[in-house]
């Protein structure tokens, strides 16, 4: 465990831009330093020097901000920007004097230089120039470990558990997935601690092979997502189950019975881990796969976006809350990027004017009543966090440029 000594006085050296594209989410992905992309880097150098105008900044921007613990960096932007997405060219910059981006932790405190009619934001009172170099840390002096202490760009919680649990597979691929046969002792539902027996397909059974003990990510009802525009299924959101651990891979044993050999199939046993809700003979298995430590740098589509909500996640839910998880009909084949930010549409109902003479068909205008930003890309459809709404978003609702 790496420990850092945290004296009264201590010089600052900060990518705060940096900190902000490199921030992962995760209990492995928040003790881990990201590189930051040649793009994030080539926007920094750039805006180091320039700052924002000041009439991008948010009307309340305070001239300095004490960070604290339970602060994520999009709200810290939105603090200070009407746009926070926007954060790279707010944030000032230091990039000769390291070669690796540091984080942003609780008790640092954010200064606000509006000098030369632009706003920058700084670690140092006074900005780029200015001889304070000093991070303030509350308490001043002790010993502690800041593995895992650095802001995130949202809510960890709000996304840790759909960076592994809700799947979108195409038709096939549970209908093929080994399955759950039975349960030990006879039982129908199965939880965590219990033990239970599978089976793989006929030509690729469940078979222990060197190295660390196989898990599996149980999932169950492959529920079709529609694209609400066309009626496209763009694939289907597989119910996420629990975890198992495989003990035993498939066999076969030969015995005699009236004279002839028979072989009988011997199925997997897997020890369940983790349970989300119960399961039981028929649910399927799917290789755990590698943790993946992701950067999420909020950004808006470099080109035009016209894009819809799918679904809201859930069991049969239609309208979406502020953090609340939706997916969209777009993804990587569509240039969706992890960190896009979109802005949500009230798709404008169609009445009857009744008003004048004569009946006549009317389209109200769209609203914009909210922004999302994607955070789990797939081949054609995509899972995004609803970050701030003024409505109700909901299914069909549009999805555009910011």
């Amino acid at each position: 465990m790496n420990t850092l000594r945290i004296h009264r006085r201590r010089p600052a050296v900060l990518t705060t831009l940096a900190t902000l594209a490199a921030i992962g989410f995760g209990s492995t992905a928040l003790a881990q330093n990201y590189p930051v992309t040649p793009q994030q880097r080539a926007t920094a150098q750039q805006t180091a020097q320039t700052g924002v105008p000041l009439a991008e900044l948010a009307p309340n921007a305070p001239d300095e901000y004490t960070i604290k613990s339970g602060d994520t960096l999009w709200a810290i932007s939105r603090l200070y920007l009407r746009s926070p997405w926007r954060w790279p060219e707010l944030w000032g910059m230091n990039m000769g004097e390291i070669s690796n981006p540091h984080r942003i932790y609780p008790g640092q405190v954010l200064y606000l230089d509006k000098t030369g009619g632009r706003a920058r934001l700084s670690t140092r009172r006074g900005g780029m120039g200015g001889g304070d170099q000093t991070i303030r840390l509350s308490p001043r002096t002790r010993y502690e470990s800041l593995s895992g202490m650095a802001l995130p760009t949202l809510n960890p919680a709000l996304i840790e558990p759909f960076l592994s649990e809700p799947i979108v597979v195409d038709e096939g691929t549970l209908l093929t997935a080994p399955r759950i046969v039975a349960g030990n002792d006879g039982r129908v539902l199965l939880a965590r601690g219990d033990r239970a027996y599978a089976r793989g397909e006929v030509n690729s059974p469940l078979v222990e092979t060197a190295g660390p003990i196989k898990t599996f990510r149980i999932f169950r009802n492959a529920t079709p997502l529609q694209d609400p525009g066309t009626g496209e299924i763009l694939g289907y959101e597989a119910q996420y189950l629990g975890k198992a651990q495989l003990q035993r891979g498939e066999s076969t044993e030969r015995s005699m019975e009236g004279g002839k050999e028979l072989t009988t199939v011997v199925p997997a046993t897997i020890d369940i881990v983790a349970a989300r809700e119960e399961m039981r003979a028929g649910d399927r298995l799917l290789p755990e796969p590698a943790r993946q430590l992701l950067s999420y740098a909020p950004h808006a589509p470099t080109t035009a976006f016209d894009g819809r909500i799918v679904s809201v996640y859930g069991n049969a839910v239609q309208f979406a809350a502020q953090n609340q998880v939706v997916a969209i009909n777009k993804g990587l084949r569509d240039g969706i990027e992890n960190g896009h930010v979109l802005a949500i549409l009230k798709n404008g109902e169609t009445i009857v004017d009744k008003t004048g003479g004569a009946k006549e068909t009317l389209k109200l205008p769209n609203e914009r009543i909210g922004l999302l930003m994607v955070f789990r890309p797939f081949d054609r459809v995509s899972y995004a966090l609803v970050l701030e709404i003024s409505d109700t978003p909901k299914v069909g609702d549009l999805l555009v440029n910011p």
